[in-house]
């Protein structure tokens, strides 16, 4: 037997296993491993403590101004995030260019969004837009915004709705991808509004109860966020937002 040989063979094991092995503060074994590529982000939740302009929390959120240049950025005070888009009568594409904001870090494709909204001085008349918005797999950099949007008009009128598009990447580029009409699909204070990505499949809540359902599967990763459009008026911007919000990709 070659004692040498096996020395060397003992030795080139007792280093491997030196490697995948480390001791953790607590004393327990643990075995190193490869970072996954499919690890999830996990949960976030928020209930906006702070007043920042715009949002951050400590860095985690990128912004349409600051980040995307071509749209506005989401703002917040203790309790509520809201918008600082103009809004008024503009034309297209400049009119387009929603208050929006993601949240960083890599995050896995089956994503869950949930937002409570506040509206005070809901509009009556049909001639105000004011929406709150959902965000999934979305990205944003210098004049490029993609992903999915979920809009919900903040009005109980008949003219409210819930619709979803699919940004497509420049200022005010985008295709709806379902529309609907009804005081149903319109939100209040105190609704909460939940978006759900799963594979392909795109479905919409309010208060619990699924509103709308697509199937779309041009994007297939991206963040989560959320998002305020302001049309027909000037000064109100801060009429409407959310107090709470949540994302996961668990």
């Amino acid at each position: 037997m070659n004692t040498e040989a096996t020395m060397h063979n003992v030795a080139a094991c007792l280093a491997a296993i030196a490697l995948l092995v480390i001791v953790t503060a607590t004393g327990q074994l643990s075995l190193l491993s490869a970072p996954s590529p499919s690890a999830t982000h996990g949960p976030y939740t928020t209930n906006f403590s702070r007043t920042e302009n715009p949002i951050s929390e400590e860095g985690i959120w990128l912004n349409g101004r600051i980040d995307g240049l071509d749209w506005t950025d989401v703002r917040t005070i203790p309790g509520f995030a809201f918008g600082s888009e103009i809004g008024g009568k503009r034309p297209a594409p400049q009119k387009y260019d929603d208050s929006t904001a993601l949240l960083k870090g890599t995050w896995g494709p089956n994503q869950t969004v949930q937002a409570t909204v506040r509206s005070v001085n809901p509009n009556q008349d049909g001639k105000v837009w004011e929406e709150v918005e959902l965000r999934l797999r979305s990205s944003i950099s210098p004049h490029n915004c993609t992903g999915y949007e979920v809009m919900f008009r903040c009005t109980k009128i008949a003219q409210a709705y819930c619709n979803i598009a699919r940004w497509e990447g420049p200022l005010g580029k985008f295709t709806m991808l379902k529309e609907t009409s009804g005081s149903q699909y319109g939100v209040k204070t105190g609704d909460v509004v939940k978006a759900t990505m799963m594979g392909k499949i795109l479905t919409v809540y309010i208060n619990g109860v699924q509103m709308i359902q697509i199937s779309d599967d041009k994007f297939l990763n991206g963040n989560p966020g959320i998002g305020y459009y302001l049309e027909g008026a000037t000064g109100v911007i801060g009429d409407f937002g959310f107090s709470s919000f949540m994302a996961t990709d668990r």
